[in-house]
């Protein structure tokens, strides 16, 4: 059964006090074990609603749970998006800082980021749309749960953000010219993810339903599939899945990046 208006507002009200209060709920999957997928998009739209009622800009998207290789850890056996915010984006040009004091068991994620400059449909295969990305870049999304350990189903994670906590985004690497460059680089680059100057994982980019490009493709096709959702618009920008492990950061930590095969600028992250 389809979970009704007032129900829709209840769960909308449970999960943006726990994000405003810095603490964590039970799944709402527990409470009403037939939530669906359905289900919790119809409370992220609201949610996203009432975010922009108070004065949050949607800036963009981001997609989870791309990466095929940890859905077992997670028990996510599917791709997720949410909303990203003025708010929860930060552009760096370089080493940056970034504070954890507003998340709950944060974790992070390195991806890579495309502007768009013309919309994309659901029609559209990887070669036209990269023809409507303006340029790419490499950052660190930082995930978080809402629920404790990391313990949830999709519809859980599609509820709350689809997990989004924050976003920083690396320099914009224009994209344009020869298109073969591009598609052979977005499907072969690799990213190798340390912390405190250790090794702690490496992912390929086919680790991202087997290219970023191939991740847009995917979201292009569930957003027509919505009606409440819009399609991927001019000026939007989105952040398409991580490429290595999400791994758990504390205050103090430095992470860093090194990218393979594609030309974007590494990553620096020390939280604090």
């Amino acid at each position: 059964m389809s979970l009704c208006s007032s129900q829709t507002r209840q769960f909308a009200d449970e999960i943006l006090a726990a994000y405003d209060g810095r603490r964590q709920i039970g799944p709402l999957t527990g409470l009403e074990p037939t939530f669906s997928a359905e289900d919790a998009q119809k409370v992220s739209h609201e949610i996203t609603r009432r975010r922009t009622a108070r004065g949050e800009t949607v800036i963009g998207r981001k997609i989870g749970f791309t990466n095929r290789t940890i859905w077992d850890e997670y028990g996510v056996y599917s791709p997720i998006w949410g909303p990203v915010y003025d708010k929860t984006y930060t552009a760096v040009t370089g080493p940056a800082e970034a504070p954890l004091s507003r998340l709950v068991e944060p974790r992070i994620e390195p991806e890579i980021v495309f502007g768009f400059k013309a919309g994309v449909t659901s029609d559209m295969d990887e070669r036209a749309i990269l023809g409507a990305i303006g340029w790419v870049a490499h950052g660190f999304e930082i995930v978080q749960s809402l629920y404790p350990g990391w313990r949830f189903q999709a519809a859980d994670c599609i509820a709350a953000f689809g997990l989004h906590g924050a976003l920083y985004c690396g320099p914009q690497l224009p994209v344009g010219g020869d298109p073969e460059p591009w598609l052979d680089a977005l499907t072969g680059f690799s990213i190798t993810l340390s912390k405190d100057g250790v090794v702690a994982d490496r992912g390929v980019a086919a680790n991202v339903l087997g290219g970023p490009l191939s991740a847009i493709r995917h979201l292009a096709g569930v957003l027509a599939e919505d009606a409440q959702a819009m399609p991927i618009g001019a000026g939007e920008i989105i952040t398409t899945g991580t490429v290595t492990r999400a791994l758990p950061v504390a205050p103090g930590e430095l992470w860093t990046t090194v990218v393979e095969g594609l030309a974007v600028q590494p990553m620096s992250l020390r939280f604090v």
